[in-house]
């Protein structure tokens, strides 16, 4: 393991073209102690959640927004073949309807899985730089909620098959590494109107609850977290606070009332050793 350092701009750029980030140091960097992760919704990008997380100002946090691992085709926007260099993005392996026109809340996220725990967390925030899991914090909207989630899901298992597993990667290593032997969690994961997408449920039927904590805020009529949803997640996850808003829908938190229970569960989180 490498001594913990904070990360830089160029410890990042192995990871382009397949990743794009958009990074927001703590102030002032050197008061790092933690690091926050931010997935877009549906066909959104890197840079609003880049400006979010300047707004949420977190002490001793370092805000990395990630692109999604995919361009939406132009058609699905109602735009021209033709109209230029893509900027809205989805984390799916696919793009599928179903029977109700709608796309399919669980394209599959092994694509993203592999980018985001292989190589973001395991190559460069744990391998380079020397952070651990439980020092990271996840932040994700709609799809980007979902695939925050099936994130620490994952992680109870070391992160799954293949590019996906977290991995402690030592002198002449490739890029698989060997798999790490830190502690399977998250210090924590906000989720807005993401649910936990069953691809990213391990088989094993003896498999233990996930310990990485969960706040998982969504509005009065979700079409997304459900009772069903919430009881898949009270399944995979140890701890678990649900908040449900007073207006129906999912959208970004607009009111000081919205904000203040992941603001709440931010310093919580950040007050913890784990």
């Amino acid at each position: 393991m490498p001594p913990t350092r904070i990360p830089t701009s160029e410890d990042f750029t192995p990871l382009l073209p397949h990743l794009t980030l958009s990074l927001v140091p703590a102030s002032p960097p050197e008061s790092t102690t933690a690091i926050l992760l931010l997935f877009h919704g549906l066909g959104d990008a890197e840079p609003a959640f880049a400006s979010f997380a300047r707004s949420l100002a977190l002490p001793g946090v370092l805000a990395i927004s990630v692109r999604g691992t995919s361009p939406l085709p132009p058609a699905l926007l109602g735009l021209p073949l033709d109209s230029g260099p893509a900027n809205h993005f989805h984390w799916g392996d696919d793009l599928t309807l179903g029977s109700d026109g709608e796309l399919d809340q669980d394209p599959g996220f092994e694509k993203a899985m592999g980018q985001v725990l292989g190589r973001l967390i395991g190559e460069v925030l744990i391998g380079k730089c020397g952070w651990e899991t439980q020092d990271i914090l996840l932040f994700g909207f709609g799809q980007g909620g979902s695939l925050a989630l099936g994130l620490a899901s994952r992680l109870r298992l070391g992160g799954g098959e293949g590019e996906g597993r977290v991995t402690e990667v030592k002198e002449g290593d490739g890029e698989e590494g060997a798999v790490g032997r830190r502690p399977k969690v998250f210090k924590g994961v906000v989720s807005i109107g993401g649910a936990l997408p069953a691809s990213t449920i391990p088989s094993i039927s003896a498999r233990e609850k996930s310990r990485t904590p969960l706040l998982v805020c969504h509005g009065s009529k979700s079409e997304a977290i459900d009772e069903v949803a919430t009881d898949v997640l009270k399944q995979e996850f140890a701890d678990v606070k649900m908040v449900e808003w007073k207006r129906p829908d999912d959208g970004p938190p607009r009111n000081s009332e919205e904000v203040l229970p992941m603001m709440e569960f931010f310093s919580e989180r950040l007050r913890s050793d784990f």
